[in-house]
């Protein structure tokens, strides 16, 4: 018989939850940090926890994980709540963290390199000239507004109205305005004040699009007289086809005369705002090193620079003596010293995992490292997972934003996977390798007959690579390499 009471149970659903560890968390960011971030984190650990000491010149560091794992093998009597700690490498790297909970809650950091310090921007250099003219109040409010709408390639961004609507906005919200800066802004007095930034270095500064950028360079190079200036001012769509035939028809010259004032137009600068962007050298350190020795390449860790880390043996004696803590003082001690362990045997995971992943990359390119890019075969994450025994993400963990030093030159990780092609011969060509093969045939062709799409895409098959003219165009598209029309010199 009903009673018309609501269920308790009917309200009630089981549901089985797994929480990960913040230690899996950590063991993830370790895989993913780049060698400098890594070096700081290990810095930070030294200085936060007493347990953890470098290594000296004459230690072993393997040494010094034994000697640490035999110290916490006497303290396995302080109870679960150090096993809790534990960390099981084996099924956290085949099972890429799951053994501690859900990957869902975890999201790659990202790691920048530190920026530099008191550069002076385009609109620093810019304003600074401004400075430097005998302006009023007025005159001045102006300038500032039209710097401040320069953007970085060192173009003005907005039409000149607006920017007379901009200064008339900021007159009508009832500032005082200084004796000469009385009335309204016109449109004539923004047009002289533009011209007079237009005068500022970098040449070329405030255009309003590519062609006037051009037309002020060739004036502060006293060109205005040339053939480059009457075919920039006049003919900029011709220029940008490269139409020398008819431009050469226009001014009654040969096209090989055209070129040549196309050349000059060529070495102008077309976004000269940009040689005073951030330009602080952006140093590479690489994580391994590949090398040739005795005929055969061998792969080693190139982290000298990264503190190695052993067990304080001052601080594992005072650990030792059990009788000396109790309550807080004790789980203090004892979580301190599980850390430590932790630390050490993630980052020695870490050694090891790249090492391993690198050494399959040299076996499987050993044809690029011996012959060029042009032999790079296909490699996916999966190749490696499956050959390392472990998960595609925690592969990409390892080779994201790593480098490594090799014969051929400094390589991200990343850079030796791809998809690819089979040759005729059975061979394997990756998508990078075709690249090589399509700017290499570019570089050697006739530059007065270069190569369509068709005949790279034909020369290539002829190679034994099956490959469609649609890819040899977005592959030609992505070397920043011009079709055959544009590249065609008389």
């Amino acid at each position: 018989m009903a009673t018309g009471r609501p269920s308790l149970a009917a309200g009630l659903h089981l549901r089985q939850e797994q929480k990960a560890q913040p230690r899996l968390y950590q063991a993830m960011d370790l895989l993913h940090m780049p060698l400098l971030d890594l070096q700081g984190h290990l810095r930070q650990a030294l200085v936060d926890n007493p347990f953890l000491d470098l290594v000296e010149p004459g230690d072993e560091p393997d040494d010094a994980v034994d000697d640490l794992r035999d110290a916490l093998a006497e303290d396995a009597e302080d109870g679960p709540a150090d096993e809790a700690e534990e960390v099981d490498w084996e099924d956290l790297l085949l099972d890429d963290f799951d053994a501690g909970g859900s990957r869902e809650e975890y999201v790659d950091r990202e790691y920048y390199a530190p920026a530099a310090v008191a550069t002076r921007s385009l609109w620093d250099h810019l304003h600074e000239q401004l400075n430097l003219l005998r302006l009023g109040e007025r005159e001045l409010r102006i300038g500032e507004e039209i710097i401040g709408n320069v953007d970085r390639d060192g173009f003005l961004s907005c039409s000149l109205d607006r920017i007379v609507e901009a200064l008339e906005g900021r007159r009508d919200e009832g500032r005082e305005d200084p004796p000469d800066a009385a009335g309204a802004v016109s449109r004539d007095e923004v047009e002289e004040m533009l011209a007079r930034i237009q005068s500022f270095e970098p040449s070329g500064v405030a255009a309003r699009d590519l062609r006037e950028t051009l037309l002020l360079q060739l004036r502060d190079r006293g060109r205005e007289a040339s053939l480059a200036w009457r075919i920039v001012d006049g003919h900029f769509d011709d220029l940008a086809n490269r139409r020398w035939p008819e431009l050469a028809d226009e001014f009654g010259i040969t096209p090989r005369e055209v070129q040549a004032a196309a050349d000059e137009i060529a070495k102008l600068d077309p976004k000269p705002g940009l040689r005073y962007a951030d330009t602080s050298d952006a140093y590479v350190i690489p994580d391994l090193t590949v090398e040739k020795v005795e005929g055969r390449y061998r792969v080693s860790h190139a982290d000298t620079s990264l503190p190695r880390l052993k067990l304080s043996p001052v601080y594992r004696d005072i650990a030792a003596d059990r009788g000396r803590f109790r309550g807080e003082n004790k789980a203090f001690i004892s979580e301190r010293l599980n850390s430590a362990r932790w630390l050490i045997q993630a980052i020695e995971q870490r050694r090891q995992t790249m090492l391993r992943v690198m050494d399959f990359i040299v076996e499987r390119q050993h044809e690029f490292f011996e012959k060029g890019v042009e032999h790079l075969r296909p490699l996916t994450l999966r190749d490696v997972a499956r050959h390392i025994e472990m998960h595609e993400s925690t592969v990409s963990r390892v080779t994201n934003g790593k480098y490594v030093q090799t014969p051929r030159g400094l390589y991200p990780l990343k850079f030796f996977f791809s998809g690819g092609y089979s040759t005729r011969a059975g061979e394997d060509v990756s998508a990078e390798g075709v690249r090589a093969r399509i700017r290499k045939l570019v570089a050697e062709e006739d530059p007065t007959a270069p190569l369509s799409d068709h005949e790279i895409t034909a020369r290539l098959q002829k190679a034994g690579v099956g490959i469609a003219r649609r890819t040899v165009a977005k592959y030609r598209d992505q070397l920043g390499i011009l079709s055959a029309r544009l590249r065609r010199r008389v």
